[in-house]
């Protein structure tokens, strides 16, 4: 039963979600991150119920290894000069994936962190889904959406949020690295991707072998390797579209 969402949110004015935000697909210094997190269901949730479990059974007939956790999904983000800030719900990643199926992304928006590993020869390192996974073979920085867990006092903590993907994911220990001092972020099809730099006293092939290490003993498999990137060839790898602009931006920040 798919629904009419352009319908079901008239009376949400989404065009202006981005409106006063630097240009999507581009790479911009943030003074802070403030994400409430409301009692209740996301209001996307209550209006799509039935959508939302008729595509989980699709989504799980193909992928049985799909789980139905728990994500933050935003309600609304806005840009300032106090950085993003934004309210959402704890919802079931069986809503979230219904919403990312939609053409125009409407009824919310998605907000996640990227800990940008920097290598001491220069690369950044990234790693490769597991073909079981929703995104399966794609490579991106070692990250995941906000979760239950990162809720403290009502409010995302995002740095936490880094530390725990990546070393969940790597074996990693950001406390490890060099924390770049500003935080960045970019937006794509309603995404909102939130960043900071970490550099390891560590080469790229070193930091690459101790996460395939890492992936042998892992209880979760959920990658399936490692890469360094060493250039903004946005074919160099399968990235996931949250990349491109990330690399254009290291990469050609390093040539300037």
């Amino acid at each position: 039963m798919k629904t009419n969402l352009n319908m079901k949110f008239a009376n949400s004015d989404f065009s202006d979600d981005f409106a006063g935000w630097p240009p999507e697909a581009t790479v911009f210094p943030i003074a802070g991150v403030d994400l409430r997190v409301l009692p209740g269901s996301h209001p996307f949730v209550v209006a799509e119920e039935a959508a939302i479990r008729e595509n989980w059974a699709k989504e799980t007939a193909a992928n049985p290894a799909l789980f139905d956790g728990r994500l933050v999904f935003q309600q609304r983000l806005s840009f300032g000069e106090d950085g993003i800030a934004g309210e959402g719900y704890v919802t079931p990643f069986s809503a979230f994936m219904w919403w990312r199926r939609q053409p125009q992304r409407q009824g919310g928006l998605h907000i996640f962190a990227y800990p940008v590993l920097e290598s001491s020869d220069g690369a950044l390192v990234a790693i490769r889904m597991g073909a079981h996974t929703a995104n399966p073979g794609q490579v991106y920085f070692a990250a995941g959406s906000l979760e239950q867990e990162d809720i403290v006092d009502g409010r995302c903590d995002i740095e936490a949020n880094m530390r725990r993907e990546v070393h969940e994911e790597t074996g990693l220990d950001l406390s490890d690295s060099v924390a770049g001092q500003g935080l960045y972020a970019s937006y794509s099809k309603r995404t909102v991707t939130l960043m900071r730099l970490f550099r390891f006293d560590m080469t790229a092939d070193e930091m690459v072998k101790r996460i395939e290490a890492h992936m042998l003993v892992a209880e979760d498999k959920e990658i399936a390797g490692a890469v360094a990137i060493r250039s903004a060839d946005p074919k160099a790898y399968p990235y996931n579209i949250s990349m491109l602009p990330v690399i254009s931006w290291y990469f050609g920040k390093a040539d300037a």
